[in-house]
């Protein structure tokens, strides 16, 4: 199959074409002749399969075929997305796909100047791509309506969810008219992603590929069981031996891979870092510079873990395992990508069992162990009286996880 099997305007396929892309995913081909039928679309794949394209086809198709220019301060689309570089990397891509055409795409994120995005504004756009924050600061500043939104894309919605965006979508759902078409594409599928279909989605299709949780084929998975202080040396030793491939290296908080990448550089590594405390010009300078290779390491939190698509990224770090099990695949995604092969190493600290033993379970796969073994941690609720010692008979000098594996859960609503 390719793109003009799918019915898409000539114009559309040519632009395709002209950057070297012929035939559609799997996403693509189930999701774009539903969408074009004018369905609204629940779509699960994992990210990196080419879900913008999947969503995005069918909206610039139907708007070529409309006459005329968006009224002032309006969108005829909405795409929400959780992060400012998934954001960014859409628009990049809607760009690409309406170079030509009269079709304007807009920007607007959290981290950059409010008045410029107002300004970009005001004559309308054919395609608007937001943060869901951003986009209430500009609804209150009367900078945009959404009134004659006619699409609306919410993109890793499952990811909107865990960082609490569902305020932020009830306040923005009601400003849009009901005979709009909704397309709602996630990794996983949750209990509440189904309570969101109902809400903004009506008689939708479903479409899916690959399994929520299933890691790609060509990722050599490893971990390591290791104390949480001797983390950052093994990570030095193993990043020594590939000085020359790009590699991201996550952390969980923002303050903790700030420390690690400012450790990183000091040992002599090109790095560069990006999270929720850098300014918006920050992330996108890491960025540029990693993709360019002019940096080699990238220190990240789970802003980092959707919609980065560097396909020289040769190896993804755990160096803290990730509270949301499904943000592990996320992760280890960034590499393998367009064909390739690439490595994922996890550490495991004891107070992490109980986030590596999720992870599997989600994965409905055990990874395999680099060195060490797995932590013995003490039962949530041990018998009165009965001696055990945490860590558990053998374990290691200092295995004092949280018993049974104790989660932490990130606030709602805080940014990585």
């Amino acid at each position: 199959m390719d793109f003009d099997m799918l019915g898409l305007a000539p114009r559309l396929t040519k632009a395709l074409a002209e950057q070297g892309i012929s035939e559609p995913t799997p996403i693509q081909a189930q999701a774009i002749p539903h969408a074009m039928n004018g369905r609204d679309v629940m779509g699960l794949a994992q990210t990196g399969t080419g879900k913008t394209a999947a969503f995005g086809l069918p909206m610039i198709d139907a708007l070529l075929k409309t006459q005329g220019k968006a009224a002032p301060r309006t969108a005829r689309g909405l795409i929400l997305a959780p992060t400012r570089e998934l954001a960014k990397q859409i628009a990049d891509n809607l760009t690409a796909y309406t170079a030509g055409t009269h079709l304007k795409t807009v920007l607007v994120v959290g981290g950059a100047g409010i008045t410029g995005q107002m300004r970009r504004l005001e004559k309308g756009c054919a395609l608007l791509v937001a943060t869901p924050g951003r986009l209430i600061d500009l609804l209150d500043r009367g900078a945009v309506q959404l009134d004659e939104t006619q699409f609306l894309v919410l993109d890793e919605a499952d990811q909107m969810l865990d960082l609490g965006f569902i305020h932020a979508l009830r306040k923005i759902a009601p400003l849009l008219p009901d005979d709009r078409q909704t397309m709602l594409f996630s990794a996983t599928m949750p209990k509440q992603m189904s309570e969101l279909a109902d809400t903004y989605l009506s008689n939708p299709i479903r479409v899916q590929v690959n399994p929520p949780g299933k890691a790609a084929d060509k990722i050599a998975q490893s971990v390591h069981f290791i104390a949480k202080a001797e983390k950052s040396n093994l990570l030095v030793e193993l990043l020594d031996g590939h000085r020359d491939e790009r590699a991201i290296v996550f952390g969980r908080t923002k303050h903790g891979s700030e420390k690690l990448f400012r450790k990183l550089e000091k040992d002599g590594f090109p790095a560069a870092s990006i999270h929720g405390n850098k300014s918006q010009g920050q992330r996108d300078r890491a960025l540029k510079a990693f993709k360019a290779g002019e940096v080699k390491v990238l220190v990240a939190t789970d802003v980092a873990a959707r919609g980065l698509d560097i396909p020289e990224v040769k190896h993804v770090y755990n160096f803290d395992l990730p509270n949301v099990p499904e943000n592990y695949v996320h992760r280890i995604g960034r590499t393998a990508r367009a064909g390739a092969d690439g490595m994922a190493v996890a550490f495991c600290a004891p107070d992490e069992m109980g986030e590596l033993r999720a992870i599997q379970k989600a994965m409905k796969a055990d990874i395999p162990v680099a060195s060490g073994r797995p932590w013995e941690v003490e039962d949530p609720k041990p018998k009165r009286g009965d001696g055990r010692r945490r860590g558990g008979p053998g374990g290691k000098p200092g295995a004092t996880g949280k018993p049974g594996g104790a989660r932490r859960r990130r606030r709602p609503g805080r940014a990585a």
